[in-house]
């Protein structure tokens, strides 16, 4: 079942306006990391305050139809919102990748899944492992899967 719920845009402009792109063009337009050519997916959760729903670009890591989504936030000390929200209600969260739009649930990696789905993750984008060598933090690595 779909996400309902009041949208509530970003505060950071750049996530606001690719969202916006994204949306607009049904997925054909706002597909990459600003001007870099590295495709990025929309990832709606509900607000674990709020309520309201939440809506950020993220890498596209993608294996045979389950996505891995890093909560790196560049490096940062501290994990990124879109994150928390998902810990707070991991059964609330859609992806749009391009035109197609879909519902999963989300688990947290750990072992060897969290390791296998990293290298796919650094493939896809290599800054991961310097976001990784930035921050005291361990960057979390959600896998999410298609609900049925």
């Amino acid at each position: 079942m779909p996400l309902t719920g009041e949208y509530a845009p970003s505060p950071q402009q750049w996530v606001r306006e690719q969202v916006e792109t994204y949306e607009r063009s049904g997925g054909t337009e706002g597909t990459t990391l600003m001007d870099t050519g590295i495709p990025v997916i929309v990832v709606t959760t509900r607000g674990k305050k709020s309520g309201n729903l939440r809506k950020n670009p993220v890498m596209r890591v993608e294996h045979d139809g389950t996505y891995a989504l890093v909560a790196s936030k560049g490096g940062a000390p501290t994990h990124p919102e879109w994150y928390l929200n998902i810990l707070a209600d991991p059964e609330a969260v859609m992806i749009q990748d391009g035109p197609d739009r879909f519902d999963v649930t989300v688990h947290e990696a750990t072992g060897a899944e969290r390791e296998e789905w990293w290298e796919r993750a650094v493939a896809a984008f290599p800054p991961y492992a310097e976001y990784q060598e930035k921050t005291d933090r361990h960057i979390p690595v959600l896998v999410a899967t298609r609900k049925a």
